[in-house]
C-alpha cells in the first residue's frame, strides 16, 4: 500500500476510504507504532484520507496539523481521557500502547483485538459491554456519578449536577452484573457476543440526586454546572440478546442498591 499510494518519504498514505484509513491505523497500533488521520483536499471533490505515520522519536512525534505538542510523563491508571480537537498517543518505553481520542476508542480496539485472535488462533472468547455499574466497595475518588453523589451527600457538600440535569442514565447493581458475566461465561463456546450487560430501566441525573438526598436524610443542595459538549443526553443499554441467550435480566431496584450502596460508604465517611 506504501509503494502503491504512499508518500516519497514513506511516512503517509493515500486513501479515498476512511474504513480503510481507520485499518491502516489499527494496524500500526498493533504494530507499536501510531498514525494520525486527517483529510487532503477536503473541499475538493474527490478528497483522500492521509494517514500519517508517527516515529517513535521524541522530537519526531509531530504532526504538520498539529506541531505543537504536550509531551506529559504519567505514571498511574488511564480511565478516560478526551482532549479537544487532538489525538491522544499513550506510550511506555518508546512504544505506543494507545492512539485515539476517547476511552470509547479503547474499548473498541480491545474489542477488535479479541476477535482477531479469535477468527485467526480460535481461541474462546466472550465480550460483554458493560454499563454503568454501582454498588459497595466503589472508591470515593472514583468520579462515577453514583458515588459522587453519596460522598457529596453524607459529608453534607453541595451536588454537583452538569446541565440542567435531564440528561438519563441507567445504572446496574453489581450483583446483577456479577450475574450476568457468570452467565456469560458458562454460555456455549459459540456464543461470543459482544452482549450488552446493564439495566435498561433510565433515571434523570437530578432525579438520582434528590433520591440520594432523601435516602441519605442530608442538607446537602444541588449545584448545577456547565454541561461538557461531549456528554451524550441518554444511556440505555439493549439486553434483548442478554435477555434470549442468557436468560439474565437485572432484579435490583435502584433504591435497594442504594440504600446497600449508602450504608458502606456511611462505614468511613
Amino acid at each position: 500500500m506504501m509503494l502503491g499510494d504512499g508518500s516519497k518519504d514513506k511516512r503517509a498514505f493515500y486513501i479515498s476510504s476512511l474504513t480503510m484509513a481507520g485499518d491502516i491505523q489499527e494496524l500500526l497500533l498493533k504494530l507499536g507504532m501510531a498514525g494520525n488521520i486527517n483529510v487532503k483536499g477536503k473541499r475538493k471533490k474527490n478528497f483522500v484520507y492521509h494517514v500519517h505515520i508517527l516515529h517513535d522519536k521524541k522530537d519526531d512525534f509531530l504532526t504538520p496539523n498539529y506541531p505543537k505538542r504536550n509531551i506529559v510523563s504519567y505514571d498511574g491508571f488511564v480511565y478516560c481521557v478526551n482532549v479537544k480537537n487532538h489525538v491522544i498517543y499513550i506510550r511506555r518505553n518508546g512504544k505506543v500502547l494507545f492512539c485515539g481520542n476517547c476511552y470509547d476508542e479503547g474499548k473498541r480496539c480491545a474489542e477488535t483485538l479479541f476477535f482477531d485472535y479469535h477468527r485467526q488462533h480460535n481461541l474462546k472468547i466472550k465480550v460483554a459491554r458493560i454499563f454503568n455499574t454501582y454498588g459497595p466497595r466503589m472508591l470515593p475518588d472514583d468520579g462515577r456519578v453514583v458515588s459522587n453523589f453519596i460522598v457529596q451527600a453524607l459529608k453534607g457538600e453541595n451536588i454537583t449536577v452538569y446541565g440542567d440535569g435531564g440528561q438519563t442514565r441507567s445504572f446496574c447493581y453489581v450483583d446483577d452484573m456479577i450475574d450476568g458475566l457468570i452467565r456469560l461465561m458458562n454460555s456455549p463456546d459459540d456464543f461470543t457476543g459482544p452482549v450488552n450487560l446493564g439495566n435498561p430501566m433510565e433515571v434523570s441525573i437530578i432525579n438520582l440526586a434528590r433520591k440520594v438526598i432523601e435516602m441519605t436524610d442530608s442538607k446537602s443542595k444541588i449545584v448545577f454546572n456547565s454541561l461538557p459538549p461531549d456528554d451524550p443526553t441518554q444511556r440505555q443499554p439493549d439486553i434483548t440478546l442478554a435477555r434470549k441467550s442468557l436468560d439474565w435480566e437485572p432484579t435490583v431496584r435502584l433504591e435497594n442498591g442504594l440504600k446497600i450502596t449508602i450504608d458502606y460508604f456511611k462505614t468511613f465517611i
